[in-house]
């Protein structure tokens, strides 16, 4: 039976099957073909779609902007100060203004509860770009790189995430690594751990897809024999400055270094979601660096600028993965 995503919401990777995430991952690698072949594919000419953004993005507002126009769509992109979106006006009546202007609605903000009531009260799809509890597209872009680099067979392959386990990115990695058959390790200090909300959906997808979840605070023990090893931030964008000092000292043993990844498989790949920091040429990285000495946070520069890293064809992979996002719910 042939698989529509038409009207769907895309709110969490939970939310759809195996076999959808799969025509999802298709749809990717097809219109990835389509843009490096110069061939156009306008199939959605005469559509607009709206990007919110309470959260500041680079990848994310770039991969919506390219990928809507490369399909033939307009696009409005709202920050803040151009939306009354929760202040003059409530997140209910901004969705029943914009599904009168608009064909698609992204969002990408603080609390997933304020994209679930976009969604409740839009009668056009809307686009989970990243909240504090999950990332869906990002998703689609992590599992399309691993393809690419697989060879097509990710299935049995281990994944690691490594430092806040806890995190919108590690949460969706979970579920998603659930739903493909990969088997995941959630690595990170005790209080870096999944809820278990997240536990409780994604342990028994697993099961059922014959594959395993885990949680380990040893990081050697946690990477042997693993295919790929993920990491994030430290502190997520949102959480208060005070919290730094803290996860600086408990998470730097799970930093993803040269040694670390010997310790994996012979052809393990490194994957960050980005932005990274692994220098001191940023106003963050510069910062922590001044304050407790660190140069190098969640990952080393040896590793981020390595052969096994894949950061960048994955930040690239946004973009076709937003697309055929966009495209399979409003065609």
């Amino acid at each position: 039976m042939p698989i529509s995503l038409s009207g769907r919401d895309f709110l969490r990777i939970a939310d759809f099957s195996t076999p959808e995430i799969e025509y999802l991952l298709r749809l990717a690698h097809q219109f990835k073909a389509l843009k490096l072949a110069g061939t156009p594919h306008r199939y959605l000419q005469g559509k607009n779609v709206v990007l919110l953004f309470q959260k500041t993005s680079t990848r994310t507002r770039c991969s919506f902007e390219v990928g809507a126009m490369d399909l033939g769509m307009g696009v409005t992109f709202l920050d803040p100060k151009s939306s009354q979106m929760g202040t003059k006006e409530s997140i209910a009546d901004t969705a029943h203004v914009l599904e009168r202007f608009y064909d698609g609605i992204e969002f990408r903000g603080f609390a997933h509860a304020d994209v679930e009531e976009l969604a409740r009260n839009a009668s056009v799809p809307v686009w989970n770009g990243l909240t504090d509890l999950w990332h869906p597209t990002q998703m689609i872009c992590d599992m399309m790189t691993l393809q690419e680099k697989f060879n097509g067979n990710i299935k049995g392959k281990k994944l690691v995430f490594m430092g806040d386990a806890k995190n919108n990115v590690a949460r969706s990695l979970m579920v998603t690594c659930a739903k493909l058959g990969l088997d995941y390790v959630a690595c990170g200090p005790e209080d870096c751990m999944p809820a278990q909300d997240v536990l409780d959906i994604a342990r028994p997808i697993a099961e059922e897809n014959g594959c395993t979840i885990s949680l380990e605070q040893d990081p050697a023990k946690a990477v042997a024999g693993a295919d790929v090893i993920y990491t994030d931030v430290w502190v997520s964008m949102g959480e208060p400055d005070s919290v730094w000092e803290h996860r600086v000292k408990e998470l730097m043993p799970y930093q993803v270094n040269s040694e670390l990844m010997a310790k994996a498989a012979d052809d393990v790949l490194f994957l960050h979601c980005l932005p990274a920091y692994h220098d001191t040429k940023t106003k963050i990285g510069a910062d922590i660096y001044k304050r407790f000495g660190i140069s190098e946070q969640e990952v080393t520069d040896e590793v981020f600028k390595s052969r096994r890293s894949v950061v960048f064809d994955e930040a690239e992979n946004r973009m076709h993965a937003i697309k055929a996002i966009m495209y399979a719910t409003l065609k």
